[in-house]
């Protein structure tokens, strides 16, 4: 099956220390590459005050990336997305051509 294009914006806790950042955005690459998918553009927005709290959270490091994956491959994706630690919230979708 052929790598569709789709945009994942995820949310890293606040307490995650800045210089851990880039290790964090890290652990979400690798799910992706493990899952056969490739990473594209990343866009981080930095830190900014959320909605309403998440996890107690109040604030969190957001991040938008461009990535490749087979449409299959979408729910194990969310599925590993929810069980990391540092990741308390993520959406993915399919951008308008």
């Amino acid at each position: 099956m052929a790598l569709r294009d789709y945009e994942l914006m995820y949310i890293i806790r606040p307490t995650v220390g800045d210089d851990q950042i880039d290790a964090a955005t890290g652990n979400v690459d690798t799910l992706i590459s493990n899952l056969g998918g490739e990473v594209g553009d990343k866009n981080p927005w930095g830190k900014r005050r959320l909605a309403y709290p998440i996890q107690k959270h109040e604030d969190g490091y957001y991040m938008v990336a461009k990535i490749k994956l087979e449409p299959e491959q979408i729910k194990a994706l969310e599925e590993q997305l929810r069980i990391t630690e540092d990741v308390i919230r993520h959406m993915i979708i399919l951008p308008v051509a």
